[in-house]
C-alpha cells in the first residue's frame, strides 16, 4: 500500500513538471472547466440524445444533513429508493426505471465504483459523501458509454469538489430523529501561488435508526491535493469510510409488521455488519491546444471487513467440523478484496465536432471466508478463528470505446458512441454453503449506440436514440447456476424546451431484453436479493420533467414516469407443475412514480420546498401473485434553508431543517416474497404451493436540524 501511494506521488510530480515544460497558451476565451474532462468520457451534454438530470453541489446542500445519496436523488425522475434502517442512513438503495442497484453503473471521478463481483454499489461504504461531491449526473436506460458494469437501467456519474480559489473552511453539524448526528469540518488552503490547493473533509454519521437497534456508525474522510495551470490540472484524491451497521436486512414478516413495525427480531447484541474501504485517485487532464486534451486517471481500492452472526443448534458439517451436532455458534463471514484501476481519453474538438476515445482496464481479486469465533460445543481440535470456508475470486475488465458529436445539417446533430467490453471471471474454493465454486468465464460485448438531436431554434429541440448493453451475470448469479449474459436493447424519443419560465423534458423509451434477470423476490442467506433469467421481457415508458418559474420568489419542479414492465410468455413452478403465466408484471416496478417540489423564496436568503413524492403499487415477484404486492405510498417532506452573511468571523451561516414524510404516513418501500411447496392430500398433484413475503417498514415523522459554519 505505502509503495503504490508514493508511486502514485512520484507519477504526479513528474507529470507537472512535464506539464509545465509543455505548457501551450490558450485562448482566454476558452470556458471549459478543467476539472470536469475528468467525467467528459462519461457523461453527456445538455444537447446529447441521451435522457439525463444534472444535479449540482448546491442542490445537494439544500438536504445534506445526514442521509446517504440515493435518499438525496429521490425526486429525480423514475428513482425509487429505499433504507433498511428506515431513515435513509446506512444500507440505503436506488432503482431507476424499476431495475435494481445492481445495474445501476456508478462512477467516481470516471473510476467505477460499483462492486466487480456483486455488481452492487454499497453507500454505507461513502459516509457523508455528498459532503465532496461537486455534481453529478444520472443517465436513464443504457446511456452512453461508461467504465465498469454495463448500465442496465442508469448510470450514475459522481464528479468530487474541485479546487478552491481562496482559502476556506467549514463547520456543518446536523441533528434529528433516532438519535441521528452529523458532524462534518472541511478545509481549503485555496491556491497557493495561483497552483497549488490542499483540500479534506473528515465526517461522522451516527443513527440509532428508525427499527430498533438498526443503527449505523459511520467514519469517513476525504483528502485531496491539486496542481493547476493554464493547461494542466493533476488531482490526487484519497477517501475513505469505516462502517458499523446493525442488522436490518431481512426487515420484517407481515405479522412482525402487524404486531410492531420498529421491531427488529435480532437479539444477538453484535449482529453487525463492519467493512472498512480506502480509495487512493490519481487524475491528469492535459489541455495541449484549443483541440486536443488527454485525461489519465489511476485507481487503487482496498476493502476489507466482515459480518457477524449467531446461529443455534447448527449441524457440525456446515461448518467444516468445528462444532459439535446441534450447537449453538458465532461466525463471522468476512471479505478482503483489492481493485486496480486504469483509464486513459483523449479529446478532440474543433467546431462542432467532438471526438472522444478512451480505454479503461480494471482487476479485482477477492478473499471470501468465514471463521467461527465462538460455540457452544466446539470440537475438540478447533481454535478461535479456525476458517470453516475459504474461496477467492479474480476478476478483469478492459473497454475500449470512440464516441462522436457532430453536425449532420444546420440543424441536426449527430452522436455515435461504440464499446468493446471484455470480461473474465475466476473463481476457487468453497463458497459460504462450504458446497465447491469454480468458475471459469469470459464474455466479449459489443456495445453501440447512436442518436440524432434537431435543433429547432434555441430553446426547442428534438432528439431520438438507440444503445444496445451487454452484461455478465455476477457472483450470485454464477451460483445459482446462470451462465448466459443479458442484452439490453433501448429506443429513447424526446423532446426538450426551454425558456425563462419553462423548462421541460419528456421523453419515451423502449427497453426490451434477452434473457434479462430479474428479482426473483428471494433472499439468500445474507439479505441479498436473488435474480433469475426471465427470457424475453421489456419495458415500455413516458418520463415528463418540468420546472415553471411563475415569478422570483415561486417556482415548480415535478416529474412524471408511466411505464408498462413486463415478462413475456412467463412459466412458474406452481402446485407441483409448470404453469405458463403468460406476460406478468416485472418485480420491483411501479407503473406510476411522481416527484413534486415546490420551491418559495419569500426573501434572497430563505428558501422552503415542500416535497412530494408518488410510488405506485409493485409486485416483489414476477407471477403477479397478489401476497407480492407491496402497496402504494404517497409521501411528503419540508425542506427550509435560511443563510445569513455577519459581518465579522464567518463568510456565511447557513441554518437547515427538514421534515420528513410530515403527514406520518406509515409505508413500506422495499420487501421479499417467495414460495414453498408443501404436501397436500386435497391438491390433484398432491402439492400446494404457499407463498411467504417480508416488508422493510419506512420511518414515520421524523426531522433533522442543520448550522452551516462557512469562513
Amino acid at each position: 500500500m505505502k509503495n503504490i501511494f508514493i508511486f502514485l506521488t512520484f507519477l504526479a510530480l513528474s507529470n507537472t513538471v512535464i506539464a509545465q515544460q509543455n505548457q501551450i497558451t490558450q485562448d482566454s476565451t476558452k470556458t471549459e472547466k478543467l476539472d470536469e474532462v475528468f467525467v467528459n468520457a462519461v457523461r453527456v451534454n445538455a444537447d446529447s440524445p441521451i435522457t439525463h438530470s444534472n444535479i449540482s453541489k448546491k442542490q445537494l446542500e439544500k438536504r445534506n444533513l445526514g442521509q446517504d445519496i440515493p435518499v438525496l436523488l429521490n425526486y429525480l425522475p423514475s428513482v425509487v429508493t429505499t433504507s433498511d434502517a428506515g431513515a435513509g442512513i446506512g444500507y440505503t438503495g436506488i432503482r431507476v426505471r424499476g431495475t435494481d442497484a445492481t445495474r445501476v453503473n456508478v462512477t467516481i471521478n470516471g473510476i467505477p465504483y460499483n462492486d466487480p463481483e456483486s455488481q452492487g454499489t454499497f453507500w454505507v461504504n461513502l459516509g457523508d459523501f455528498a459532503s465532496s461531491t461537486e455534481s453529478l449526473q444520472l443517465q436513464r436506460g443504457v446511456g452512453s458509454s461508461t467504465n465498469g458494469s454495463g448500465a442496465f437501467g442508469a448510470s450514475l456519474n459522481v464528479l468530487t469538489d474541485t479546487f478552491s480559489e481562496e482559502a476556506s473552511g467549514e463547520i456543518a453539524n446536523s441533528a434529528g430523529s433516532y438519535n441521528t448526528r452529523k458532524h462534518t469540518v472541511k478545509l481549503s488552503t485555496g491556491l497557493i501561488n495561483n497552483h497549488f490547493e490542499i483540500s479534506g473533509r473528515f465526517s461522522k454519521i451516527d443513527s440509532d435508526g428508525y427499527i430498533d437497534r438498526a443503527f449505523t456508525d459511520l467514519k469517513s474522510y476525504f483528502l485531496q491535493g491539486i496542481f493547476k495551470d493554464e493547461n494542466t490540472l493533476i488531482k490526487a484524491l484519497t477517501f475513505g469510510n469505516k462502517e458499523r451497521t446493525y442488522q436490518a436486512w431481512f426487515g420484517l414478516t407481515s405479522e412482525e409488521l402487524q404486531e410492531n413495525r420498529r421491531q427488529n427480531p435480532y437479539t444477538y447484541d453484535n449482529e453487525t455488519d463492519n467493512y472498512w474501504q480506502d480509495h487512493y485517485q490519481l487524475h491528469w487532464n492535459e489541455r495541449f491546444d484549443n483541440n486536443w486534451s488527454t485525461t489519465i486517471g489511476l485507481n487503487y481500492t482496498k476493502g476489507k471487513g466482515y459480518f457477524e452472526q449467531y446461529k443455534t443448534e447448527e449441524t457440525a458439517a456446515d461448518f467444516n467440523n468445528l462444532i459439535e451436532d446441534d450447537s449453538d455458534v458465532i461466525v463471522r463471514r468476512w471479505l478482503d478484496n483489492n481493485f486496480y484501476v486504469v483509464n486513459a481519453n483523449v479529446t478532440y474538438k474543433k467546431d462542432a465536432l467532438e471526438v472522444i476515445s478512451g480505454v479503461s482496464y480494471n482487476t479485482y481479486s477477492g478473499d471470501h471466508f468465514g471463521e467461527v469465533i465462538w460455540g457452544s460445543n466446539l470440537a475438540s481440535n478447533t481454535k478461535i478463528r479456525d476458517r470453516y470456508y475459504e474461496g477467492d475470486a479474480t476478476k478483469n475488465d478492459f473497454s475500449i470505446f470512440s464516441k462522436a458529436t457532430f453536425k449532420l445539417a444546420e440543424k441536426i446533430t449527430g452522436f455515435v458512441d461504440l464499446q468493446g467490453r471484455f470480461v473474465s471471471y475466476k473463481t476457487n474454493g468453497l463458497n459460504s454453503d462450504r458446497v465447491e465454486f469454480v468458475t471459469d468465464a469470459n464474455f466479449s460485448f459489443f456495445n453501440p449506440k447512436m442518436g440524432f438531436t434537431y435543433k429547432h431554434c434555441d430553446f426547442n429541440s428534438f432528439y431520438t436514440s438507440y444503445g444496445r448493453a451487454n452484461r455478465e451475470p455476477n457472483r450470485d448469479d454464477f451460483k445459482s447456476g446462470v451462465t448466459e449474459n443479458e442484452t439490453l436493447n433501448d429506443i429513447e424519443l424526446g423532446w426538450r424546451y426551454n425558456s425563462k419560465k419553462v423548462s421541460l423534458n419528456t421523453n419515451l423509451y423502449y427497453m426490451f431484453y434477452q434473457n434479462q434477470l430479474v428479482l426473483t423476490g428471494e433472499l439468500d442467506d445474507v439479505g441479498s436479493p436473488i435474480r433469475a433469467t426471465s427470457g424475453k421481457s421489456y419495458r415500455l415508458g413516458l418520463e415528463v420533467d418540468a420546472t415553471v418559474k411563475f415569478n422570483k420568489t415561486f417556482y415548480t419542479s415535478t416529474n412524471v414516469a408511466l411505464s408498462s414492465n413486463k415478462n413475456k410468455d412467463f412459466n412458474s413452478s406452481v402446485n407441483g407443475e409448470v404453469a405458463e403465466l403468460g406476460n406478468t408484471n416485472i418485480s420491483f416496478s411501479p407503473d406510476i412514480v411522481i416527484g413534486n417540489a415546490l420551491n418559495f423564496n419569500p426573501t434572497k436568503n430563505l428558501q422552503l420546498s415542500f416535497l412530494s413524492k408518488y410510488v405506485g403499487e409493485q409486485f416483489m415477484g414476477n407471477i403477479d401473485s397478489e401476497a407480492s404486492k407491496l402497496d402504494s405510498y404517497f409521501i411528503n417532506d419540508l425542506n427550509v434553508n435560511y443563510e445569513m452573511k455577519p459581518n465579522k468571523m464567518f463568510r456565511t451561516i447557513v441554518l437547515s431543517g427538514l421534515v420528513n414524510n410530515i403527514f406520518n404516513k406509515e409505508y413500506v418501500s422495499n420487501g421479499y416474497f417467495g414460495s414453498y411447496d408443501y404436501l397436500d392430500a386435497s391438491s390433484s398433484t398432491g402439492t400446494t404451493t404457499g407463498y411467504y413475503s417480508g416488508y422493510y417498514p419506512q420511518a414515520t415523522t421524523n426531522f433533522l436540524l442543520g448550522v452551516t459554519l462557512k469562513f
